[in-house]
């Protein structure tokens, strides 16, 4: 049986809470995992002085996946995202989130058959943290979109297409607007989606698309789109299927990948033992799978599925009155 070495980044608030719960519940599924923990966020900058230690970049260097909570970024000020400086240094260039309703769950949508998947370009855009004031009371950010990036992300999406049988590719844009930058994605997404003649291509204006989302979900199969746009569809999308707390996130380059929860730190409730784990853990599942251990992957992807079905070990936001612990034995008993 192989042994994997993956790189743990518990993270802010709540995020050392789910990454104990779902560390426990890979750990169950039989996988062999080395765990490697390292820290990253407010907690690192606190104590070691950086948001970003040089040890986590050489874990990463030799395990090459990590599994990560959510950080704490300020607003308005303060240090750069430690997501987007970890995906702009290993190159992770797919931002990918499957989209999909867990049964029990009561959400406006519940009754319609939702299995969406997002492929968001992660390494540009206006992500880019380009920004300079031209003078008092008037700063620019720049918009980069560049051939190369747009190309591999579409690549990327329509190899996943073609793999997983999905029928249709939507591209999401605002070239109407912006017909340099956005148009020049929309031209590679074509060039892309000619080579994979079976699957349908079509094309979105993202605020379109974003009504159409809310509107007739079920109508949805793949979607790709920059940066920004995906930041903002991905988490409308979840809130579909129930919220951040339930989606799972991958970051995916040629060299590395590392798997998160989307969510936030959720400070109010940190170290109260009532954090929903579900997120990390269905990231958990992304992550096996890219192991190669899909065996391991499909039963804790079913285990937290019985446990939703069931219904009476469910945390307190999505309706239950479990104890982080408790939703996460109750996965570990089904496994």
């Amino acid at each position: 049986m192989m042994t994997h070495q993956i790189t743990l980044i518990p993270g802010d608030g709540i995020g050392p809470e789910v990454a104990a719960a779902t560390v426990r519940a890979v750990d169950a599924t039989g996988a062999v995992i080395e765990w490697d923990p390292v820290e990253a966020g407010a907690r690192a900058l606190a104590e070691q002085g950086q948001l970003i230690p040089d040890d986590v970049f050489a874990s990463l260097e030799v395990t090459r996946v990590g599994l990560k909570g959510p950080t704490t970024t300020p607003v308005g000020g303060g240090h750069r995202s430690i997501n987007v400086a970890l995906r702009m240094k290993l190159g992770l260039y797919v931002n990918f989130r499957p989209i999909r309703m867990l049964p029990g769950l009561q959400t406006r949508f519940s009754d319609l058959p939702l299995d969406l998947a997002i492929f968001r370009e992660n390494t540009e855009d206006l992500y880019s943290g380009l920004e300079h004031e031209v003078v008092p009371g008037v700063v620019e950010s720049l918009k980069i979109i560049t051939e190369k990036a747009s190309t591999r992300i579409a690549r990327a999406a329509f190899e996943y297409a073609r793999r997983e049988s999905r029928r249709k590719v939507t591209a999401i844009h605002k070239a109407n607007i912006m017909k340099m930058s956005d148009g020049l994605f929309l031209k590679c997404c074509r060039e892309v989606a000619s080579a994979f003649p079976e699957i349908q291509y079509n094309e979105l204006i993202v605020d379109n698309a974003c009504m159409q989302l809310v509107m007739r979900p079920e109508t949805f199969d793949l979607l790709v789109m920059p940066n920004l746009y995906g930041d903002i569809i991905s988490d409308l999308a979840a809130g579909l299927v129930g919220g951040l707390g339930i989606v799972p996130g991958a970051n995916l380059g040629d060299h590395h990948a590392i798997f998160e929860a989307v969510h936030g730190t959720a400070p109010d409730i940190a170290g109260k033992g009532v954090a929903n784990p579900t997120a990390l853990m269905q990231s958990a599942v992304l992550m096996l799978a890219h192991l190669g251990e899909r065996e391991a992957a499909g039963r804790l992807q079913k285990a937290i599925r019985h446990v939703y079905e069931a219904g009476e070990h469910l945390t307190g936001d999505v309706g239950g009155k479990a104890s982080t612990t408790g939703f996460t034995d109750a996965v570990i008993r089904h496994l």
